[in-house]
């Protein structure tokens, strides 16, 4: 499929389709149900994303790997080396990493604004020495960077039926729901890592703090009120979802069924970490195979609708779930249900 996908991007330039080809390995190896849903794009737009996504991935490991003895100066001076290569790269110098050269190329086709990859560098660099954060305002604006921006980058490549500043807002909201849900999923790893992206306001609201956290994920131990804490974090992260789902149908139609099995997978890990009694200190919560791939079928079906319709020379979304009034919380097994008020 990646030549294909090249192809149809106009990608011919060995180097530049080796660099794609890269990223496209990168998305498949880490990023799951990103993956996933790439996959439900037009075949000229997925190179771009794996671009995106090999560059988000690539800074995220240089600060988050456990497996590495690196230092957090050494960390530090290869997030400055990297920002040091995209810089050059998008000054139109030959890139030698393949990552640089392939989100550099897509950073010009689509016009992506390059304010969005310092901001994502500049909260990249804050994880090496912030571990926790006061309130969801304050954590808001670290999200800014790491989260908020990704949705932003990625608009230009959906497309829009409007004018995309309206989309905007929505776009940042969905990547920012994205990572609440992965924070949440990952609580317990991140506190190995030394950091906590539970608000310490949202903590005292329920009679814990930080060292009750750390004393839960190091003994094994349940606590009722850190059950309450996780609770309120995934309530927070459904409304962010609300706050999002609207921009959905502002998407070019051809990429709204990508964006919708997003949302409901990633709604999935929510419904999976509730259903496991919010066990995320000691064990990560995964959505079933099943519920997976009855979300991807829908997705193809609607994929499938979408692009006839083009080629019939309608533009019509496809009437479904994202189109109607919210109501209720995606489920976690069965047949697709409908994409409600919910979280990612």
């Amino acid at each position: 499929m990646t030549v294909r996908e090249l192809d149809a991007a106009g990608i011919h330039e060995p180097a530049l389709r080796a660099a794609y080809t890269h990223c496209r390995g990168l998305n498949a190896r880490h990023g799951r149900t990103y993956f996933l849903a790439t996959r439900l794009l037009p075949v000229d737009r997925r190179p771009a994303v794996h671009a995106l996504y090999g560059f988000a991935r690539w800074a995220d490991d240089i600060v988050d790997d456990l497996d590495s003895s690196a230092t957090p100066g050494e960390r530090a001076h290869a997030l400055l080396a990297l920002e040091a290569q995209l810089e050059a790269g998008l000054r139109r110098e030959r890139a030698t990493e393949p990552v640089i050269r392939a989100l550099a190329d897509t950073a010009r086709r689509y016009g992506i604004d390059r304010r969005h990859f310092a901001d994502f560098l500049a909260s990249m660099r804050s994880d090496l020495t912030v571990g926790g954060y006061a309130s969801y305002e304050e954590l808001g604006r670290y999200m800014h960077g790491s989260a908020a921006v990704i949705g932003l980058q990625m608009l230009p490549v959906l497309g829009t039926v409007g004018p995309r500043e309206e989309a905007a807002p929505h776009a940042a909201a969905l990547g920012v729901a994205f990572q609440l849900t992965n924070f949440l999923r990952d609580v317990g790893e991140d506190l190995d890592r030394g950091r906590l992206y539970l608000p310490a306001e949202l903590l005292a609201a329920h009679g814990v703090d930080r060292e009750r956290f750390e004393w839960s994920r190091s003994t094994g131990a349940r606590d009722a009120r850190i059950t309450d804490v996780l609770r309120a974090a995934a309530a927070h992260n459904r409304a962010v979802y609300r706050d999002a789902l609207p921009g959905i149908a502002m998407l070019a139609p051809v990429s709204r069924p990508c964006i919708r099995t997003a949302f409901v997978l990633y709604s999935g890990i929510l419904d999976a970490i509730e259903a496991d009694g919010y066990a995320v200190l000691h064990r990560r919560a995964v959505v079933p195979r099943r519920r997976r791939a009855a979300v991807a079928l829908d997705g193809l079906v609607r994929a499938v609708a979408v692009r006839a319709a083009r080629r019939r020379g309608r533009e019509e979304p496809v009437a479904g779930p994202c189109d109607a009034a919210p109501s209720s919380r995606p489920r976690v097994a069965g047949a697709p249900a409908p994409v409600r008020e919910e979280a990612v």
